[in-house]
């Protein structure tokens, strides 16, 4: 039987809060990020394979599912996520921060040009995945990449999965 390559290949994504700032640091906002990744993966509209989010950055392995495009998948959770991050705003001074004079927006979060890189081979998958569970580590964080809550590193560790969205890339 002939093996049917993906419609979509898994990629790993990093997207960038604009100017590096912090806004994440807050555990609320990492929770918009969090809820957005689980209704991606309720609504069938992708797998996630490993995440990490940062103060200021995010990167997820993830996949489009059949009949979904990634581009289409990253727009709609970059925008979901602004406008949440939008209601979470404490002061007008943050706002300030993210205000854009654009046509279709009033404030921008995100930078713009996220990094995307598809991962043709397993060997690529997994040093992305060390990669982003050791994010956190390398910032000192934590001193163990487990130990950090808003990752995909305890499940792969103890098969544990807070999140309830995660996909071992094993299957």
């Amino acid at each position: 039987m002939k093996e049917r390559y993906p419609e979509n290949w898994p990629q790993f994504y990093t997207a960038t809060i604009q100017g590096w700032n912090h806004l994440m640091k807050e555990n609320i906002y990492k929770d918009v990020v969090v809820d957005s990744l689980q209704h991606l993966t309720e609504t069938n509209r992708v797998r996630v394979y490993a995440f990490v989010i940062m103060a200021n950055h995010i990167h997820i392995v993830w996949q489009a599912t059949y009949g979904h495009h990634l581009n289409d998948v990253q727009t709609s959770f970059k925008k979901h996520t602004s406008k949440e991050f939008l209601k979470l705003v404490k002061t007008d001074k943050i706002a300030e921060i993210y205000r854009v004079n654009a046509v279709d927006r009033n404030h921008h979060f995100w930078k713009r040009n996220s990094l995307g890189i598809e991962l043709f081979t397993e060997a690529v998958f997994v040093q992305k995945l060390h990669y982003i569970h050791e994010n956190p580590v390398r910032a000192k964080e934590c001193s163990h990449a487990a130990e950090y809550k808003y990752s995909s590193a305890l499940f792969y560790e103890h098969g544990i999965d807070n999140f309830d969205f995660v996909t071992h890339y094993n299957g």
